[in-house]
């Protein structure tokens, strides 16, 4: 379910980075110096690009603390989001929220002071054993470009030394210059409000009734139903019935 009204990477590109300013000789050289450290450290490190909009590094870390593809993890920069692919979908869309307010708090400050900040995350990855397992994800600004936008981003993550059972990401951020700290939180999202129709149709839809036998029980065209579970799939914000029932069910909409 979408929770935010703009995405981490609208956010990021509100920034209107420039490629003249940015030079990515910078980059190899700290590419680099990321390799040796890795042999070093133990934990997971990885960097984001943000004028590409995507992951342009991760440790072979990965691989050794939590199995991840050695592939994918070599080649992270054409893989998409193979790493996010690993989060727990519900902390997933929590830290997505977190990452807007937080890029709406950034953005507020004057430009001099929006790199000084590290963002502390705690939530749930999947490891080579099917198991969501908790970690400590430490991410701060690597390069700025010539003009002072975030351009590198980079990112620690540790296994977690409490593995408490949490549904909830937790989130602290500290300023680097001060070693002030705050905890974020995020903003209730918005109740949902289906019509009587609606939610009628979506009871039917859990029980695994088609289009055709809602018309018939409810004494309706099959035009009306489809016209009505096209707009409680936008209320929603699902995209098919299956992402729907589960919407319902989070929402305390359905039994």
């Amino acid at each position: 379910m979408k929770s935010t009204d703009i995405t981490r990477e609208e956010m990021w590109a509100k920034q209107h980075l420039s490629a003249a300013h940015i030079d990515y000789a910078i980059w190899e050289r700290d590419k680099q110096m990321l390799h040796r450290m890795s042999a070093i450290s133990r934990s997971c490190t990885f960097v984001v690009d943000v004028y590409k909009l995507r992951y342009a590094f991760a440790s072979t870390n990965f691989v050794d603390l939590l199995g991840y593809d050695s592939h994918k993890i070599a080649t992270l920069e054409r893989q998409g989001d193979y790493l996010e692919s690993r989060f727990h979908p519900d902390d997933s869309a929590q830290l997505e929220r977190l990452q807007v307010e937080l890029g709406k708090f950034i953005y507020s400050l004057p430009i001099e002071e929006r790199n000084d900040y590290c963002n502390i995350y705690s939530f749930r990855v999947l490891n080579a054993r099917k198991q969501y397992v908790r970690v400590i994800s430490r991410q701060q600004v690597l390069e700025q470009s010539r003009n002072g936008k975030a351009w590198l981003i980079l990112g620690n993550m540790e296994i977690a030394p409490n593995q408490k059972e949490s549904d909830q990401v937790e989130c602290t951020v500290l300023n680097l210059k001060n070693g002030e700290m705050f905890t974020p939180a995020l903003p209730s999202p918005a109740p949902i409000s289906l019509t009587q129709r609606e939610l009628e149709i979506l009871q039917l839809i859990q029980r695994g009734l088609l289009s055709k036998e809602i018309a018939h029980k409810l004494c309706i065209s099959i035009h009306t139903v489809n016209i009505h579970r096209q707009n409680l799939l936008h209320k929603l914000g699902v995209q098919n019935s299956i992402e729907a029932i589960n919407a319902g069910l989070a929402s305390g909409l359905l039994d």
